[in-house]
């Protein structure tokens, strides 16, 4: 599919957004054309409450650029630990990490539902680290180009989700050198301590732009499947 999609929604440019200001708009819909243009766009949804949905562009935003990731000799060997897969198992995930029991849990029936209609599209994906008591944790978000943008992540066992994203990295091809992000939206203790940086949004935008022009990963590029149908009308 092509990055903008088919829907009719309108994002600003990031150049013309407040700085400082992290939610921007009210209001569209959950549509995969929606939610591609909105991320090609430097936006991801959240939902206010039960009924609204936010858009959001944090300043600064959470990024891993090529080479940031730190690997501490606790983790690698944790990484001996668990078996590493990718889309086997996205629905577990995406529910494990909208566990209601979670702190500051935001991921609802109406995200869920709108991530698995992504995965099917192929363009929504997760990564899952298991071991002999199944699964131990993981991550899921999109992949739009050389950009992925994670959405959550969690944990039953020490260090798996931890082990999900340094494989993810590698998936990614987060080499130097390269012109690819990965998208944390905003930094968190966790992740800093695993090499996370806080961009102004001036800054990431431009980065967000090359990246969106890098070819998909391998790893990702052979669950492209159809294009989503178009969104609704007018603006957020």
């Amino acid at each position: 599919m092509s990055r903008s999609g088919h829907t009719t929604w309108q994002f600003p440019p990031l150049s013309a957004l407040p700085a400082g200001e992290d939610l921007i708009a009210v209001g569209a819909d959950l549509e995969p054309a929606t939610l591609v243009s909105a991320y090609a766009s430097g936006y991801f949804p959240m939902p206010l409450g039960r009924r609204k949905l936010g858009w959001f562009s944090p300043d600064p935003r959470g990024v891993f650029l090529p080479g940031d990731l730190a690997v501490s000799r606790s983790l690698r060997r944790s990484l001996r630990r668990y078996e590493v897969t990718v889309d086997t198992a996205f629905r577990e995930v995406i529910r494990a990490c909208g566990d209601p029991a979670r702190e500051h849990g935001w991921i609802n029936d109406r995200i869920v539902d709108a991530y698995e209609r992504l995965h099917h599209l192929g363009i929504a994906h997760s990564v899952e680290a298991w071991d002999d008591d199944g699964l131990a944790g993981g991550l899921y978000g999109l992949a739009i180009g050389g950009f992925f943008a994670g959405e959550s992540m969690f944990h039953r066992r020490t260090d798996a989700s931890k082990v999900a994203l340094v494989h993810l990295v590698d998936l990614l091809e987060l080499q130097p050198g390269s012109d690819r992000v990965l998208d944390v939206q905003w930094t968190t203790p966790h992740l800093s301590s695993l090499g996370a940086r806080a961009l102004p949004r001036n800054d990431y935008a431009p980065i967000l732009e090359l990246a969106l022009d890098q070819h998909l990963p391998a790893a990702f590029a052979g669950a492209l499947r159809e294009t989503p149908p178009s969104g609704s009308t007018d603006s957020p």
